[in-house]
């Protein structure tokens, strides 16, 4: 295989990451609104639907290791592969979090929710936008925009602890609608854990472009010395 040849290979695997990201962030809005508006019908779609992004990752790994195996990847190819690889992976685990909201709403069966949902809605469109930059990051090798984006999180925390503290006091005040809460709460975790995987990403985009692996699951202050 030629330099232009390899090359064009990973190029190609970049647009599939793109891709793979899209699919999960459609996953993410389209799980919450199927939970805000009750439709299980479309739950039961985007819980099918799951299948197509494992798919897609497996793809991607597929390529990454024949690259790898077949090839001689300098250094630099070998992080940008690397990262693909679990780039990829950490999008089908987000996946199947979306997925899992998917499968709350259907387990629910005719129960009504507690109230409008609002808070679920603006951490999936949060997490969402996340993702998207931090996809077009690591395809354009940004490392400061990758570095940006976990400060963010802070937002997905503050609406998760705000939707633990209404559930738990709708769960205080009557205690019959624990499984309700229960059901509402979980969906919020895993939106909580898919922002944290956006962390990670962006890690790994910061890991491609210096060669130096960083914890970005720190506090402001330390995020704002790094940025220094």
């Amino acid at each position: 295989m030629t330099r232009e040849t390899l090359e064009r290979k990973i190029k190609e695997l970049l647009d599939d990451v793109v891709d793979l990201g899209g699919m999960v962030e459609q996953a993410t809005i389209s799980a919450v609104e199927s939970l805000r508006t009750r439709d299980i019908k479309a739950s039961r779609s985007i819980y099918a639907n799951d299948q197509q992004i494992n798919d897609k990752r497996f793809d991607i790994e597929t390529q990454c290791l024949v690259i790898i195996a077949s090839q001689q990847p300098m250094a630099t190819d070998l992080r940008i592969l690397a990262a693909i690889l679990d780039i990829s992976s950490e999008l089908e685990r987000m996946g199947d979090y979306a997925k899992g909201i998917a499968r709350i709403n259907i387990n629910m069966g005719e129960d009504l929710l507690l109230k409008p949902l609002v808070d679920l809605p603006r951490m999936a469109e949060i997490t969402a936008d996340m993702l998207h930059r931090a996809i077009q990051a690591f395809v354009n090798s940004d490392d400061k925009q990758a570095l940006a984006i976990p400060k963010e999180d802070d937002q997905i925390d503050d609406l998760f602890n705000q939707v633990s503290r209404e559930l738990i006091s709708f769960m205080i005040s009557d205690p019959e609608t624990i499984d309700r809460a229960n059901h509402l709460q979980w969906a919020a975790h895993n939106l909580e854990r898919m922002a944290d995987r956006v962390t990670n990403i962006c890690e790994r985009t910061i890991f491609v472009v210096t060669g130096e692996l960083i914890e970005l699951d720190v506090s402001d202050d330390e995020l704002n010395n790094l940025s220094n």
